[in-house]
């Protein structure tokens, strides 16, 4: 890997933030100083080092500007480190916050992997995925509670899980990570992660355990941090001296002066306002971003629009913002797997409460109560049909379906539904309601080609094994009525029956050849997670699937890496997941 540089971009702009979600890995050259174009390159953090207790480790590209300027305030040194009786230190050897047993994978889901390899694949990944369901087959993994992979300190292990979760928009799951490690076990790669990780949580808190890593890395906010510290240890006097001396200064100023002041504010009575001024501000960054929700303040929609998807995610768990402010980006985080069905309809149901009688009628709110509980099944229906057409992003309308699980899994199969089968089965199946979803077999035979083969196809792929008549015959018939570019539904189909073993290889093969599917291809990646699922090591089935899922949809996604990637799953004992992921991308293509 590349040598990286060593200071934060806790004010750097949002094409080279280093914290995760806002832009992407880059996987090669050292990053350029930080610019305000709109593709981003997100540095990865610090080289592994060898796997001694607290190594020196370079940190992640943090350059705000070229030329810093040195920062003279007069600072107090810190206090003392505490003490942590024995009885209350963590295991520094196994960090995570999940049982790995819990979420299928094993007592060991790294078993002899090297954590040097799963590193680089992890630093590398572009996010989002294309599948929800490995996101959240991904994200079991980075927080399983399990040993660290060979070669790779253990501690730096948790940082760069952590880090991944981030740009996973998974905000939330990396704190807990980090929360599995003791500060004073902390290595500088952790720190830096742990800052990013407060920042993304909208949690100035937490930047104080770890301010020293601030100190060293972006002397320029150091005492803006000591200044939001002190305010919350109760000193407001000093806090307020550190903020009126970073101003005297002129180290930072403007709105990024101005947020620290009004965090200041929040926590001590200083006795001064902030008055934030967001329009001449052209880039949201982490330092802007994670104090302006942690004070309830919501940066501008411009802002917001143009920040990654993985921004949005951490926005819908941004405590101090109103629910109603939070919903789109609920609904956002719901299709990516950052939110479960449950979440989301729990967001509508409590803005339901909070929202006035007389304005509830035409809601989405309403419309999601009538899908449960209206009192006929036609009215049911109709609520349903509102509530899939919410949105035009293939993330928003997966969102709508794992929101309507439960409400389609109410719905009684029959014939005469052909035309709302295909949703409600995928629907069902977004949430894994798998069982439920096969009730409907019976009533798909008898539906036309068209309707049929839609609902047919995710049954075959997701229903527990038994379910649906997968014969050769009936595969055949899919295939010849397919009018999808290029057969790509064919392809995915074929390709998920086969890894699955409810296609016979040679039946798979002839298919494969007859209509050109291309579900055979074979790479170094294919030998790579083929190996991981031989030697029994989920969690690496889980990184290197979605390395293999790393694209905007499924249609980008070669139907060699669903084979590929369903087999592994099955044969490293997630074979629900991989049903899962099956039917998920017929589903979606």
């Amino acid at each position: 890997m590349p040598p990286l540089t060593r200071r934060f971009l806790l004010l750097a702009s949002a094409a080279g933030l280093a914290i995760p979600a806002i832009a992407q890995v880059q996987e090669a050259a050292p990053p350029a100083p930080a610019t305000t174009q709109p593709a981003p390159a997100t540095p990865a953090p610090a080289p592994t080092p060898s796997p001694s207790p607290a190594p020196a480790v370079s940190r992640p590209s943090t350059a705000v500007v070229d030329d810093v300027v040195e920062q003279d305030v007069t600072l107090e040194p810190p206090p003392p480190p505490v003490e942590y009786p024995d009885f209350a230190q963590r295991n520094p050897f196994v960090t995570g916050a999940l049982d790995p047993a819990s979420a299928g994978l094993g007592t060991d889901p790294w078993g002899q992997a090297r954590g040097a390899f799963l590193e680089t694949l992890m630093r590398r990944m572009k996010t989002p995925v294309a599948s929800r369901w490995a996101h959240i087959g991904l994200r079991n993994a980075m927080l399983a509670s399990a040993r660290a992979p060979r070669g790779i300190n253990p501690v730096d292990w948790a940082a760069e899980r952590a880090w991944l979760l981030l740009r996973l928009g998974e905000a939330d799951a990396a704190e807990l990570v980090i929360a599995s490690v003791d500060t004073d076990k902390f290595t500088p790669k952790m720190a830096q992660v742990a800052v990013q990780s407060a920042l993304a949580n909208s949690d100035p808190l937490a930047l104080c355990p770890v301010s020293d890593s601030v100190q060293k890395a972006e002397p320029r906010v150091t005492a803006l941090v000591q200044a939001i510290c002190a305010g919350l240890n109760g000193e407001p006097e000093r806090a307020k001296a550190l903020i009126e001396s970073a101003r005297r200064r002129g180290t930072v100023g403007g709105i990024d002066l101005a947020l620290a002041q009004k965090v200041v504010g929040a926590t001590a009575d200083t006795g001064t306002a902030a008055t934030i001024e967001w329009e001449p501000v052209q880039a949201l960054t982490a330092w802007r971003y994670g104090l302006a929700t942690a004070t309830a303040m919501s940066p501008p929609e411009r802002l917001m629009t143009d920040a990654p998807t993985q921004v949005r995610a951490w926005y819908a768990t941004a405590p101090m913002i109103p629910l109603r402010d939070r919903l789109e980006s609920a609904r956002i985080a719901t299709g990516l797997g950052v939110l479960s069905s449950q979440a989301l309809t729990d967001f509508y149901a409590w803005i339901y409460d909070a929202t006035d009688p007389n304005e509830l009628s035409g809601s989405d709110g309403w419309q999601l109560r009538l899908a449960y509980a209206a009192t006929d099944q036609a009215s049911r229906l109709s609520a349903m049909r509102r509530l899939w057409k919410l949105g035009e992003s293939r993330v928003l309308k997966e969102s709508s379906r794992a929101l309507l699980a439960r409400a389609s899994a109410r719905i009684a199969p029959s014939t005469e539904l052909q035309d709302e089968a295909p949703e409600l089965i995928a629907s069902m199946l977004a949430a894994g309601m798998d069982r439920e979803a096969a009730r409907w077999k019976d009533a798909v035979a008898g539906m036309d080609d068209e309707q049929a083969d839609q609902s047919w196809a995710m049954l075959a792929l997701g229903a527990p094994e038994g379910s649906v008549d997968v014969s050769a015959a009936r595969v055949n018939d899919f295939i010849g009525r397919d009018d999808s570019p290029r057969k790509k539904r064919s392809a995915l189909l074929v390709a998920g029956l086969a890894a699955l073993g409810r296609l016979d290889a040679g039946a798979a093969s002839r298919l494969n050849g007859r209509y050109g599917l291309d579900i055979q291809r074979a790479s170094g990646w294919t030998q790579m997670i083929d190996g991981a699922a031989r030697r029994n090591q989920p969690g690496s089935v889980l990184v290197l699937a979605a390395s293999g899922l790393q694209a905007a949809d499924f249609d980008a996604v070669p139907s060699s890496h669903i084979f590929h990637i369903v087999m592994a799953l099955r044969n490293s004992g997630q074979e629900f997941l991989a049903r899962m992921v099956a039917a998920e991308a017929l589903s979606r293509t």
